[in-house]
């Protein structure tokens, strides 16, 4: 049995030692290869940017330091910010979008207004009870950042705006959706996810 034992192990040794990983190349291949267009979800969402080339290199290493900070800001610097500085728009529609997970999808059209499927990551307002914990709790977003203020100040809004136009701008890695830069939501739907979160009057900052 021991000599058995051995030359299994002898066996499985030489195989290890013959195997050779595959290409990125290769990779990128057989997993575009197990996919196939449908509706409107087409292989070219299967094409990675430059950033995502880079995490899915260090997915599991830590990204060197300066790639990490060049990478975030590009994308920090590809922010859009809202025409003269209208940063809020209704927190009831905010809500609804943030409710709203369709949007994208194969079994949807071009015409369908996409959502952020906001509560699928985060706690947000505390009448909701189904939510996701990927993202951190945002509820009281707001009241927490305004420093006593009725409203908070521009710099929250430009970094909350920010951080919703597209996430990898404060991490590189980040699993939050690029809203903004993918054109998941338009400005005016940020508008309204800004004022669900931001304005004194929504139920995320009242309750």
């Amino acid at each position: 049995m021991k000599k058995i034992l051995s030359i299994t192990a002898v066996f499985l040794l030489a195989s290890c030692a013959t195997y050779t990983p595959p290409t990125a190349e290769e990779a990128t291949a057989t997993i575009k290869a197990s996919f196939q267009a449908r509706g409107i979800a087409q292989l070219d969402r299967l094409d990675q940017s430059e950033l995502q080339a880079s995490c899915s290199q260090y997915a599991t290493s830590e990204m060197p330091k300066a790639q990490r900070e060049k990478l975030e800001k590009a994308a920090l610097d590809a922010v859009k910010y809202p025409a003269n500085n209208n940063w809020l728009g209704d927190w009831k529609v905010g809500e609804q979008i943030a409710q709203n997970g369709r949007g994208l999808q194969f079994s949807d059209t071009a015409s369908t207004v996409a959502g952020g499927n906001c509560y699928a990551c985060h706690q947000i307002q505390k009448a909701e009870i189904s939510y996701g914990n990927i993202g951190p709790s945002l509820y009281q977003y707001g009241k927490l950042r305004s420093g006593g203020q009725a409203q908070a100040p521009e710099a929250i809004m430009r970094y909350t705006w920010a951080k919703i136009w597209n996430s990898h701008a404060f991490n590189a890695c980040s699993n939050m959706p690029r809203y903004g830069a993918a054109a998941i939501l338009n400005e005016d739907q940020i508008r309204h996810v800004m004022a669900l979160l931001l304005d004194p009057q929504s139920p995320v900052n009242t309750q």
